[in-house]
């Protein structure tokens, strides 16, 4: 079994929304499992994507309060830790796919780069060690099929 960060920004487009809304969906049709920050904008939007397909999703919290997490989230993780969590959603990940992005996100990738793990872009930072993916779908298929270098 596959565990996928989907990282992106807690303020996120219409678009990015619906991007990782569909990354969401493909990876619990593929039985992965779907690791987030847990909150709003893309996680809210990955978590709702994976929960149509009965997917599994897990939400790191910044802050101690797990009522915090969006309602799509099944397994809350409340750290206490704020922007530092990142490093865990990173760490419990097999790949990451990132959906758009602020400075938050480009920690993430950060993070994922240097424990070798690999990071796909949908509309994000286009820096050396992002791989773009052309849709959510190749998106999905490449981290899950261990297809991304």
């Amino acid at each position: 079994m596959r565990y996928v960060a989907v990282v992106g920004p807690g303020q996120a487009t219409a678009d990015q929304e619906r991007m990782a809304e569909a990354v969401g969906r493909g990876l619990a049709e593929r039985g992965a499992v779907v690791v987030c920050g847990g909150l709003g904008g893309v996680m809210a939007a990955v978590c709702r994507g994976a929960g149509s397909a009965n997917g599994r999703t897990v939400g790191i919290l910044p802050g101690n309060d797990r009522s915090e997490a969006n309602p799509w989230v099944e397994i809350v993780i409340a750290t206490g830790l704020g922007e530092l969590r990142n490093g865990l959603i990173v760490r419990n990940a097999d790949a990451v796919i990132a959906v758009g992005g602020g400075h938050g996100t480009l920690s993430e990738i950060a993070l994922a780069l240097k424990a070798g793990l690999p990071v796909l872009g949908l509309g994000s930072w286009e820096i050396e060690g992002v791989e773009p993916a052309a849709t959510p779908a190749d998106a999905v298929a490449r981290a899950c099929d261990g297809a991304a270098t």
